[in-house]
């Protein structure tokens, strides 16, 4: 345990230690390298509680299960709640034949979903962790996303939802800390959203649940239990597709979804008082689709732009972002597009440090851009 703090009190400033208490996987956990910005909600939208991330998913899955007779949610794990607890006493409330486990097959609880979802039925379907989401790709890709297309619009399974606990968590190593998302924004019949708090959560997948298209909501597990908001205890959606200006500014455009919104929030303040330079700090919201007009509104007012994600930088949907933003903004950019993000390596365990897009390696990315 010395040593370990020895190494820790050599990272870079910024990264700030929680504490090494054991995680889910037994490894060591690494120091935050974030701090979380809570969303607030006027009193317009009612009685509010307390709740973390987990347990707002788990409201909204509460929530659609309540409202809708034909809501089922499935996955390994689910009837005891779910490793993360997203589900927990559901199945206590609602019945085993609404709220159940499934085999060890993620390419079944897709298949399984599909069908559900075409028979007529919500299907809320779980995989455990987004880095096993790939054994389901072929039923995603060539099914899900393709059903209503196949048939000539006779057929859907609009009705399908796939949730997906996601990216970096301290101590997750290669097999529990992947990004996936950029891998599904190549396909077109499926929406992909990434919430970046609980406020946002709830509104957002009850939009997913309730949207005529086949969606993946993935869950920056990092925030299960470290993001906490005065969540509405109303029904209530959120909008797919529109991004969120969490703040404006003036000379640089920073855009990121997820945990690395918060990220950029910190970078802004840094930026602020460090560099006098002023930056409007993008959530993107949903990955498909995006917001094309609220980006190309805010690069062509900044003539600047930094693009965050912790996927690896070879493919990751900030180099979609970046090539659409040379089309549409090109005689307003100062300097070319800035990409910060992992690196192109499995995702690594002791060194997750190392490879996280931090505050740090952001903040020169906007010098680079306001001296370019």
């Amino acid at each position: 345990m010395s040593s370990i703090r020895s190494i820790a009190r050599h990272l870079k400033p910024g990264l700030r230690v929680l504490g090494f208490n054991k995680g889910v996987l037994g490894s060591v956990r690494n120091a935050a390298h974030f701090t979380y910005f809570p969303d607030t909600v006027s009193e317009a939208q009612g009685e509010t509680t307390r709740m973390n991330l987990f347990q707002s998913v788990n409201s909204a899955l509460d929530t659609a299960l309540a409202t809708d007779s034909t809501a089922v949610i499935f996955g390994e794990d689910v009837g005891f709640g779910g490793v993360f607890r997203c589900t927990i006493g559901l199945q206590d409330k609602h019945g085993k034949d609404r709220v159940f486990n499934t085999p060890l097959c993620e390419q079944g609880i897709a298949a399984f979903g599909i069908g559900l979802a075409a028979a007529g039925a919500t299907a809320i379907a779980e995989i455990q962790f987004a880095d096993y989401i790939f054994p389901a790709f072929d039923q995603i890709v060539n099914e899900a996303a393709k059903f209503r297309y196949r048939s000539g619009g006779l057929f859907n399974c609009g009705k399908l939802t796939i949730r997906a606990p996601c990216s970096a968590v301290g101590h997750g190593a290669l097999y529990h800390s992947q990004s996936p998302e950029a891998f599904f924004a190549h396909v077109p019949g499926i929406k992909v959203v990434i919430p970046r708090g609980p406020i946002k959560a709830k509104g957002l997948l009850l939009a997913c649940i309730r949207d005529p298209n086949p969606c993946i909501f993935f869950e920056p597990k990092v925030l299960y239990r470290s993001a906490v908001e005065e969540v509405p205890v109303a029904d209530y959606t959120e909008t797919i597709g529109r991004a969120d200006v969490l703040v404006e500014g003036d000379d640089v455009t920073l855009i990121g979804w997820g945990t690395q919104v918060h990220v950029l929030r910190e970078v802004a303040d840094l930026a602020a008082e460090r560099l006098n330079v002023s930056c409007e700090v993008i959530d993107l919201v949903s990955i498909l689709p995006w917001d094309r007009d609220t980006v190309f509104k805010s690069v062509c007012k900044t003539g600047r732009c930094l693009i965050s994600h912790e996927a690896p930088l070879t493919g990751g949907f900030g180099a979609e972002l970046a090539a659409s933003i040379q089309t549409d903004c090109f005689l307003n950019l100062e300097a070319p597009v800035q990409r910060v993000t992992g690196h192109d390596t499995p995702f690594p365990h002791v060194h997750e440090p190392f490879y996280m897009p931090t505050k740090w390696r952001c903040l020169e990315a906007v010098k680079k851009l306001v001296n370019y």
